[in-house]
Formats: structure tokens, C-alpha cells, sequence
């Protein structure tokens, strides 16, 4: 019988695989180039990682508001910015790449990921290795346009809005999506399994996208992103596990 792991995080102890029993989300897919993505990626030491191409020289770039209500790191609010990549070690056609993304197969590294609490902040580096850094957000999930903004420092990093989009099926069962994070000049995969979802609304385009001047705003800016985005989903409830990382990569100085 195999024994869950536990970390201690702030004197309280975590036990593995953490759970999110109830949270709500909306996103905005761009595209972004993908030398771009590669410097970003270079930049936090990790070379190890390729952007997917979903068509030539353009990849990915997630950009997301996550409300977190019922879960084991308590309630707090996040803003992601995730690029689409491929597996370690492989090199997807892009025709290959799309046929994955449909079927749920996704690795994403988790570039940047400011949090709204010291507890989540705290657990997200020392567990997983997520690059958390504390923000200050103002973001309506209630209305029927989704809008979020995210602040460090009283610098603005960026505002998204999305629109109402079209109901999606209720879905319920195990997908694992693969998450990769940098931090320090160590590169760890992140096994995230999403349980259930529902209340979900998605949409071609429908994002407002503004950035700021602080410097997460200004590397956003620096990605080339579409001007229109490629789709936007809203996600009333969702549940999810997250399980330990694993160390698949180090920088040696």
C-alpha cells in the first residue's frame, strides 16, 4: 500500500494529491509566436521544453482567472499564463498536435501565476514549483460577461474580458492534463487530473484583452499575441486533483 506524501507548508501539513472540490474559471486562447515562447521558456532555464505549433511559427498562449472556492490550499484567487508544449522529448506534427489537443491530451507549462494568498503562494513554489507571486485581483464570474483584472504592486498586468459564449455538455470522469512549471532552474511536470465540470460556455473569439505596464504585462506584450483570440470558455464549477510533481529537468550553473 503506497503512503500519500504530505509536505508541510507554513507549519500545516499538506497531503498529496491536493483537492479542489469547487472552483470556477474563464479563459482566453491566443496565439503567440513561437520564437517568442521559446526566449520566454529559455529565459526561466529550461530550454528542454518546445512550443507546439498548432500552424507555422504560432503557439498557444492560455491566458486564465481561476476563482479557487472549496479546496485544500483554502479560497484565493489566480491569473495563469500557460503556453502549450510539446512532450519532453518528442516533436509533434501539427497535424498531430491538433488531433492530441482534441482529444485532451494537453502539456502546458505554466509560465506565470500570481495568487491572491500566502498559504497557496507558499505551497504552489515549495510543492510544484508554480512561479505563484502575490497579486491583487478584481474579477466578476457572475455576470454574463466574464471580466478579471490582475495588479502587482498597484502596476496593472493585464484586464481580459470574454463573452458569453454557447453550453457546453456537463463532464464528468477522469481527464489528466500534463502541467510543467520553472522555478530556480528546475523544470517539474505536474500531473492534473480534472475530474468534473459544469456550467461551461465556449465561444470562437469573444476576448477584450488589455495590458499594463508591469513587467509580466510588458513580456505578455512582447509574445506577439493574435489580436483576436482564438476562443474563449467560461466554466461555472469544476473539481480537480493535483498530484506531486516530478523533477524532469535541472539547470546545472
Amino acid at each position: 500500500m503506497t503512503t500519500a506524501s504530505v509536505h508541510d507548508v507554513l507549519g500545516t501539513p499538506v497531503t498529496m494529491p491536493v483537492e479542489i472540490r469547487s472552483a470556477r474559471c474563464f479563459v482566453a486562447g491566443f496565439t503567440a509566436s513561437s520564437a517568442a515562447v521559446s526566449d520566454a521558456i529559455a529565459s526561466r532555464g529550461a530550454a528542454d521544453l518546445r512550443p507546439l505549433e498548432i500552424r507555422r511559427g504560432r503557439t498557444p498562449c492560455m491566458l486564465v482567472f481561476v476563482d479557487y472556492i472549496d479546496g485544500d490550499l483554502g479560497p484565493y484567487n489566480e491569473f495563469g499564463v500557460c503556453f502549450l508544449v510539446q512532450p519532453p522529448g518528442s516533436r509533434a506534427s501539427r497535424i498531430s498536435a491538433l488531433r492530441s489537443l482534441a482529444a485532451g491530451d494537453a502539456h502546458a507549462l505554466i509560465h506565470e501565476l500570481p495568487v491572491d494568498g500566502d498559504f497557496t503562494r507558499a505551497a504552489g513554489r515549495g510543492i510544484w514549483g508554480f512561479p505563484k507571486v502575490i497579486g491583487q485581483f478584481d474579477v466578476d464570474h457572475d455576470s454574463a460577461a466574464k471580466r478579471g483584472r490582475i495588479s502587482i504592486d498597484g502596476e496593472l498586468v493585464a484586464e481580459l474580458s470574454v463573452g458569453r459564449g454557447i453550453p457546453v455538455p456537463d463532464a464528468s470522469g477522469d481527464t489528466v492534463l500534463q502541467a510543467y512549471s520553472q522555478l530556480d532552474g528546475v523544470t517539474r511536470r505536474t500531473p492534473w487530473r480534472l475530474t468534473s465540470t459544469s456550467g461551461t460556455r465556449t465561444r470562437l473569439g469573444g476576448a477584450r484583452l488589455t495590458l499594463g505596464d508591469h513587467p509580466i504585462g510588458a513580456d505578455l506584450g512582447r509574445l506577439g499575441l493574435s489580436r483576436r483570440a482564438l476562443m474563449t470558455t467560461s466554466v461555472a464549477d469544476l473539481s480537480m486533483t493535483f498530484a506531486d510533481a516530478v523533477e524532469i529537468a535541472r539547470r546545472e550553473d
